[in-house]
């Protein structure tokens, strides 16, 4: 079967080209971000002002909403998620209502919702899957939390119990936290093995740690946001070593971005998945196939 050539796709106008080549209507993105705008300021902020190794982590995209929407559809993202994450207390309730009023007018988001560990996440997680929450994002590294808090354990079994996947950032890039890396996530998969955990970046830094994560846990995915690509690789690159081992585990690996918040044109992404010459089957799994059985959407 003929491989994608990396050379297909120059810009962004050449996605489309890049999917219909596939045989693919479309692609279903798992790693995207909309969020209030006062919290948007301030992660693009962020962004503005880390540097790394001399390479600026400034947006590429800095349009507003409705704009960035039509971006992603006029890519031929046909799924995208809204994830969103606190940094206290007290912040996550009102981000997932944010999240389903956002869904609501977005019906091609998949409703996503976040938890933060305080005494009230039990009910409010339970809430936003009872209203119809599709993905939940848990991130580690921002919120400066131990995912082990018993706290926290109500939450991860009600997402194991109910099928709900969660995004989670638990590796240590761009910047390690207390419990950032493979040791304490393992944990929280050993008391709840059959929590469906989507690891965010491939878990870099960390990346033969959390892929023997994945392949101890079929539980499991692991997606694709920033890894590979070639503003990566010159931070954190990807040991070629393990790339028969992500063929292997090719089922579980899902299309991540971090849209709007990368450095990059969004085919950047794209052209660093078709150019590990994993084949097209492994391309149409990772790009749409994956995620649409996962969540049971086309």
């Amino acid at each position: 079967m003929r491989e994608m050539s990396p050379s297909l796709l120059q810009d962004d106008l050449d996605i489309p080209g890049f999917w219909q080549a596939l045989g693919l209507p479309g692609l279903i993105d798992v790693h995207t971000h909309f969020m209030p705008d006062n919290v948007l300021r301030k992660v693009r902020a962020y962004f503005d002002h880390f540097t790394e190794a001399g390479l600026s982590w400034s947006a590429h995209y800095q349009q507003d909403e409705p704009e960035r929407l039509e971006l992603l559809r006029e890519f031929g993202v046909r799924r995208f998620t809204a994830l969103l994450y606190p940094h206290r207390p007290d912040m996550a309730s009102w981000l997932n209502d944010w999240g389903a009023s956002f869904a609501a007018r977005t019906p091609d988001c998949l409703r996503t919702a976040t938890f933060f560990p305080e005494p009230s996440a039990p009910r409010y997680a339970a809430e936003a899957i009872a209203g119809g929450a599709r993905v939940f994002k848990a991130h580690v590294q921002v919120g400066g939390y131990d995912p082990r808090d018993p706290l926290l354990s109500p939450v991860w079994g009600l997402l194991a119990e109910s099928g709900t996947p969660v995004v989670v950032h638990c590796g240590s890039g761009p910047e390690a936290g207390s419990f950032t890396g493979p040791g304490a996530f393992a944990e929280v998969l050993a008391r709840h093995p059959r929590l469906v955990a989507i690891i965010a970046h491939m878990g870099m830094p960390e990346y033969e740690e959390f892929l023997a994560l994945a392949e101890r846990h079929p539980s499991v995915r692991l997606d694709t946001t920033m890894a590979f690509t070639s503003f990566t690789e010159k931070l954190r690159p990807w040991p070629a070593s393990l790339t028969p081992r992500l063929a292997d585990l090719g089922d579980r690996v899902l299309l991540g971005t971090d849209f709007p918040n990368i450095p990059y044109p969004y085919a950047s992404q794209l052209e660093a998945l078709a150019r590990l010459e994993l084949g097209d089957a492994w391309l149409r799994g990772v790009c749409h196939d994956n995620a649409a059985r996962l969540f049971g959407v086309t």
